[in-house]
């Protein structure tokens, strides 16, 4: 049997082998809740620039409470003076291009190949950003989620750093129950938690599996 990579270990030893500098990190966040302990930790280590980057948020109302609720959140957290000021970027907002992304690709069940399709956009335009503003690694919230492919979500960031020629930060955010973390943290900030990832087409499955 092969065995997997083991991403949290891998961002584990990126860190230390800092020994102590702070490089700077773009990470690339789906929202508040599941970037609330990605911030946290990460902030520790590195210099950090949440960008906001989900064109795949097709209602423009949803989009807009999720992205104030990010920004609530950030200013939270730069209350503190006991780590470096996190900084934010708001990409472009453009259902158009996800739908452009995963063209063909609607009706295909969630967590299948729309979805890494909606990872790769995403990803990539992450990377494009952290390049063209100096960052020194890209990486993204999203592993944090029990719902999400933490392997393949790894898999689409490594693919884009060698295109792009900017370093992957791998991640399994969610262990070292660092999901844990998240929902205690939403739960202390008060946090709107979204029930679904914020297509259209995943919408109808969430909420048959709520019913259910």
């Amino acid at each position: 049997m092969e065995n997997r990579k083991n991403y949290q270990k891998e961002l584990e030893k990126i860190i230390k082998g800092l020994n102590g500098e702070k490089k700077k990190v773009f990470l690339h966040s789906c929202c508040a809740p599941c970037s609330s302990y990605c911030m946290e930790y990460l902030r520790q280590f590195f210099s950090v620039t949440v960008f906001y980057y989900n064109p795949n948020i097709m209602q423009k109302e949803e989009y807009e409470k999720r992205v104030k609720e990010q920004k609530r959140l950030i200013e939270e957290y730069n209350k503190s003076k006991e780590a470096d000021t996190i900084q934010f970027l708001e990409g472009e907002y453009s259902p158009s291009c996800f739908l452009s992304a995963v063209k063909g690709l609607e009706t295909c069940k969630e967590g299948g190949a729309r979805c890494f399709s909606c990872f790769r956009l995403r990803l990539l335009e992450t990377a494009k950003q952290a390049k063209e503003n100096g960052m020194d690694y890209f990486t993204t919230t999203l592993t944090i989620s029990p719902l999400k492919n933490a392997e393949k979500i790894n898999e689409i960031g490594e693919e884009i750093a060698k295109e792009t020629g900017i370093a992957f930060l791998p991640s399994d955010f969610k262990k070292n129950n660092g999901y844990l973390r998240s929902i205690a943290l939403s739960k202390q900030y008060g946090l709107y938690r979204q029930n679904y990832c914020g297509c259209d087409f995943s919408k109808p499955q969430k909420e048959s599996e709520n019913e259910g």
